[in-house]
């Protein structure tokens, strides 16, 4: 039996992403094809994998004892109800109250606002990987600015930082030492410790830091509708689905939005508007006004977008990219200094089918356990209440 040419087109089409061969064409630059994420992790060398790290990782990620004034912790602003992010512009971290949108800053404050929006940390096991799937868990690039490599160094960052964990409770110098004397403190994380890293004086920074991305590496989500058609399950992605696939190719999103994890975890100058909440302007990686990349994985948990939280839904980004990649909406950038790989992105007016695609990105299947207690004593969590 004959098949209508139109079929043809659509089966070959199907065959060719079902292979891989996404290709960002469009634009006549370089090809860079796409896949489904990995269904296993990389580790470094240096950390190994171990339940025992895991599961004590997951303790010290929900414990506020992290924290200064010991009322927030990493989940506080990484939350599994949002996806491992929050749905709020701007994170309130030491001195704050509630959870996501309805977090607020207690009275008197005198602690400001965290000066970027809280990325998912789903997926974060893949950072770096690029569009042959080769990553390197050691040097995986961290942050919208890029400052550290690898989970075990990120992990400690925010222990340090004045406005996320850290407070006025001492200081930046401080704060590492601080923490750990007050975990060595607390019995049950001795033996925790010395169960995972051996010898009887494991508390240790350096630990926390593994322990905390020995746990981060299992909060993944890979298997979203567009991991299994590239993997070979045509029936997984709509109709809608699959021209917006086509659309998101066509239109340049992929020279930068590449990869398993639709990133190129590279800086790039797009001219994003200001939080208005900050005292002072954000000027990104050496003071350019650049920002990493971030993943398209999971967007439907982690609005609202951009490295400022200035857009609420998809559509509000991309509304940007159609007037933005001409003139920058942030008064502190030029014309000039604005990538020109913004130039090549035209996304158009109909973007239905471009949103149904990042749609089919998303996968809710993570693991969002929140443990009963943690040792300190504390409420897990921190005070979102």
């Amino acid at each position: 039996m004959m098949r209508h040419p139109r079929v043809t087109v659509v089966l070959v089409f199907l065959a060719l992403a079902t292979a891989g061969i996404f290709r960002a064409t469009a634009t006549g630059g370089a090809q860079s094809a796409t896949r489904a994420l990995p269904e296993e992790v990389r580790h470094p060398a240096t950390n190994p994998p171990d339940a025992r790290k895991v599961e004590l990782g997951r303790l010290l990620f929900w414990d506020p004892i992290l924290s200064g004034r010991k009322d927030i912790a990493c989940a506080t602003c990484h939350h599994p109800s949002f996806g491992y992010a929050e749905n709020l512009d701007l994170s309130i971290g030491v001195n704050g109250a509630g959870l996501g949108a309805s977090r607020r800053f207690q009275t008197p404050n005198t602690i400001p606002f965290v000066k970027r929006n809280s990325q998912s940390i789903l997926n974060v096991a893949f950072n770096g990987i690029d569009s042959s799937g080769r990553y390197d868990p050691a040097n995986a690039p961290m942050f919208w600015d890029l400052r550290v490599a690898s989970l075990e160094a990120q992990a400690l960052e925010p222990i340090e930082s004045f406005e996320e964990m850290r407070g006025d409770a001492y200081g930046e110098a401080e704060a590492l030492e601080a923490v750990t004397a007050r975990l060595a403190g607390v019995a049950e994380y001795r033996t925790l410790f010395s169960r995972a890293f051996g010898g009887s004086r494991a508390v240790t920074a350096e630990n926390v830091g593994k322990a905390l991305a020995a746990f981060q590496r299992t909060l993944n989500a890979n298997n979203s509708p567009f991991d299994r058609y590239m993997r070979g399950d045509l029936a997984a992605m709509t109709p809608d689905q699959i021209r917006g696939m086509e659309q998101f190719d066509r239109a340049g999103c992929v020279n930068c939005h590449a990869g398993p994890m639709f990133s190129d975890f590279k800086p790039h100058v797009l001219g994003v508007p200001d939080n208005a909440k900050l005292v002072s302007s954000d000027a990104g990686i050496e003071g350019a006004y650049a920002f990493r990349t971030p993943s398209l994985r999971n967007l439907r948990y982690t609005a609202p977008y951009m490295h400022s939280g200035t857009f609420q839904t998809l559509q509000d980004v991309l509304g940007f990219y159609r007037g933005g990649r001409r003139r920058p909406q942030n008064a502190n950038v030029r014309r000039d200094q604005l990538d020109p790989l913004l130039g090549r992105v035209n996304v158009g007016r109909g973007n239905v089918d471009i949103i149904a695609f990042l749609n089919a990105l998303n996968d809710d299947g993570f693991d969002k356990t929140i443990p009963a207690r943690v040792p300190s004593g504390l409420t897990p969590g921190g005070n979102i209440q």
